[in-house]
């Protein structure tokens, strides 16, 4: 039997990276498939794809830092699918811009707030009364490894990382007993098409590269830890921020 089947899963970042890597693998897993993104053209592309494919799929162009378009996106998705049993919060990252704290841009610093944890309040909050009303569900944000250790240059990164680590954790506690499960991975160095272009194909140039003994992971290898937090195989699992680092973490 398919993993996810017969769950609705609402994916935040779907048309492109780990966020299309995971409405795949989730689709493929059974589940109906909710894509919210910014992105119009490359996210019905991943819609099309999806229903070509078999499964069923609703692309649904938003901004996530909208509360109101979040609202709207949240409210047209439960009256298609019915339920929520699945969000992944992976609309967010970071830019060049971003550097030490001491000459960074602050407008840099409302950018990755708003996008990565705004971003990820504004699905909550949309999120978790349904499925208190439903009887529980699976969330999973998108941290990141430089929330765990010290990167250096990635100042309002960390800080909008490590805040959506904290958010993780306490919102895990707080709705255990309606049957909430709440988990983040935290991603190191992964070959999106944001790091390739970045990187131009070669990470050895960040820093975190030294650290991550494994090397870099690709978009499938963080959607395979989405699926497990997202299945009934970690019905006991909550509260947990999920390194996927090549072992940067480690040390």
């Amino acid at each position: 039997m398919k993993r996810l089947a017969g769950k609705t899963a609402f994916v935040t970042g779907a048309a492109s990276g780990i966020g299309r890597a995971s409405v795949r693998l989730f689709a493929t897993e059974g589940a109906n498939v909710v894509l919210i993104d910014i992105a119009e053209e490359a996210g019905k592309a991943v819609e099309a794809e999806i229903i070509a494919a078999g499964g069923k799929a609703t692309f649904l162009k938003t901004d996530v830092t909208s509360e109101d378009g979040m609202a709207t996106a949240f409210r047209t998705g439960l009256e298609q699918f019915g339920r929520i049993d699945i969000l992944h919060n992976n609309a967010g990252g970071s830019s060049g811009r971003d550097g030490s704290l001491v000459t960074a841009p602050i407008e840099e610093l409302w950018r990755v707030m708003r996008l990565d944890l705004l971003g990820t309040i504004l699905a909550c909050r949309n999120a978790i009364p349904a499925m208190v009303k439903q009887g529980g569900g699976s969330i999973i944000n998108m941290s990141s490894v430089v929330s765990l250790i010290g990167v250096p240059d990635l100042d309002f990164y960390t800080a909008a990382k490590g805040a959506v680590s904290a958010l993780t954790r306490t919102l895990a506690r707080q709705h255990a007993a309606s049957n909430i499960r709440v988990n983040a991975i935290a991603p190191g160095i992964t070959m999106t098409e944001r790091v390739l272009a970045a990187s131009g194909g070669d990470t050895s140039r960040f820093p975190l590269s030294q650290k991550q003994i494994l090397g870099p992971a690709s978009p499938e290898d963080i959607a395979a830890a989405a699926l497990y937090l997202a299945s009934d195989e970690a019905t006991k699992v909550t509260g947990v921020v999920l390194p996927i680092d090549g072992g940067a973490s480690a040390w």
